[in-house]
């Protein structure tokens, strides 16, 4: 093997995008929308009141949380986008290096590829295998360092897994890395375009391709990425558009070159099989590791919060705990390092800004994308009619509402879908392991006939 690690190919263009951004903000039907890129979902509590105030001031008030745990500004007011923009970066809220950076890479490139996922409880979970949190300060640093990376579409996404009990591990990465026992070390399997494989799921399962030591993480993710950049055409945004015309092996192979060290690709990292995690525990008090501090975690409705709202919680966790927000992927929130004699004032206070924090509550289980009121795609109403369905919603059915086939609320394919096909009317599917959203059972429903065949499957899963 070739220890010398090859010269990376720079990208000659940039990689378009009509994602919004912190410093690109995209129009839609209720105004400009601005994405904050928050480094693996944490938010300071001084950062939050800038937000809240923000929105205030220059948008609608809306804030949302996104399914890999940042938060967007919606109905940024035209005109207001530099000063909405200048706001959020003297909160310190843009990407390391500030507006401008001497390497050449510039602030929206920065912003862009900070797309690394961790667990809301890395660092604080029991069950974890290691702590991720440093090995995840050195993967930031990389991608918002290196020019090179700046050719990485922002949908490109990472996952870094330390085996924590809660972690989302059903959203598709363009690379994945998760913790696994190795005897009595701990070594990262990883893959490619997909989740890691989880012990008795009900998904197809794709084995993990090789493992390394966690020293040898940031180096082998720079080895990814430089190949994929070497590799992939113009139009190849994700890795599985890689794969579509190089196999698995190809890309090691390369990978293999680029690195001082011997990817283990032995059978015991195919067979292996990460334990399931529990989601439940965003919501809710739960003690953290052995520190005798607790977290409380809460949904706000349908992942949206206005601006007094954000300002309550930037001060609960102010008062409460260590002056810090995280952001889930569930689209909730979770405070960390709460003293035991603090918790059920945490978990009140929480209720009364209007979060959901009992996993009995039906809005914790719905997911609706922002609608007709919000994009011009959507072909109804989703948020008002996901309220409407709530009320009626079976015990621990989960059900997501599209608003248009492109399914922006959920990057996983949730047990059912309500697919919007006109004003008020509905396509049902069920996840059955297909591609998208599963098996269609049911075509053009109102939100009460949607409501009834739910229950009816709730009590019989095979009755379509």
């Amino acid at each position: 093997m070739n220890h010398t690690p090859t010269p990376a190919v720079l990208p000659a263009t940039l990689r378009p995008s009509a994602c919004p951004g912190l410093l690109r903000i995209v129009p839609a039907r209720d105004g400009g929308i601005c994405r904050i890129t928050l480094p693996c979902g944490e938010l300071r509590a001084p950062e939050a009141l800038a937000i809240a105030d923000a929105a205030r001031q220059h948008g609608s008030g809306v804030i949302e949380a996104t399914n890999r745990s940042n938060l967007q500004i919606r109905g940024v007011r035209a005109g207001h986008e530099t000063a909405l923009v200048e706001r959020l970066l003297e909160a310190g809220l843009g990407p390391r290096g500030g507006a401008e950076a001497t390497d050449g890479m510039s602030a929206s490139a920065r912003d862009d590829v900070r797309n690394l996922m961790t667990s809301p409880l890395a660092g604080r979970d029991s069950h974890a295998l290691i702590d991720t949190t440093p090995l995840a300060a050195q993967i930031l640093a990389l991608l918002q360092g290196t020019p090179r990376f700046a050719g990485l579409s922002p949908k490109f996404a990472l996952l870094l897994d330390g085996g924590e009990r809660l972690a989302r591990l059903d959203h598709p990465h363009d690379i994945w890395l998760a913790a696994m026992p190795d005897g009595a070390r701990v070594r990262f399997a990883f893959g490619l375009a997909g989740c890691p494989p989880v012990a008795g799921s009900d998904a197809a399962l794709t084995p993990a391709l090789a493992a390394v030591e966690p020293s040898e993480v940031p180096e082998l993710v720079c080895a990814l990425l430089d190949t994929f950049l070497e590799l992939a055409f113009p139009d190849d945004t994700r890795m599985r558009n890689l794969l579509a015309t190089h196999s698995s092996d190809t890309i090691l192979e390369r990978v293999e070159r680029r690195v001082n060290f011997t990817l283990l690709r032995r059978q015991s990292v195919r067979a292996w099989r990460r334990v399931p995690a529990d989601a439940s525990f965003r919501l809710g008090a739960h003690p953290q590791n052995a520190d005798g501090l607790w977290h409380v975690g809460g949904q706000p409705p349908l992942g949206r919060m206005d601006s007094p709202m954000l300002h309550g919680l930037a001060e609960l966790a102010s008062e409460s705990g260590n002056a810090t927000v995280r952001m889930t992927p569930w689209q909730g929130v979770l405070l960390p390092d709460i003293e035991p004699q603090a918790v059920s004032g945490a978990l009140e206070r929480l209720a009364s800004l209007g979060l959901a924090c009992e996993p009995a509550d039906p809005l914790t289980r719905v997911i609706a994308c922002a609608g007709s009121t919000g994009c011009a795609k959507g072909n109804t109403d989703t948020k008002a009619d996901a309220r409407a369905l709530a009320a009626r919603l079976p015990e621990r059915v989960e059900v997501h509402l599209s608003g248009c086939p492109r399914s922006c609320a959920a990057a996983h394919c949730a047990p059912y879908t309500l697919l919007a096909v006109a004003p008020l009317r509905y396509d049902l599917y069920r996840r059955d392991g297909t591609p998208g959203f599963g098996q269609c059972i049911a075509h053009h429903l109102t939100i009460e006939q949607a409501a009834d065949s739910l229950e009816r499957l709730a009590r019989s899963p095979l009755d379509a």
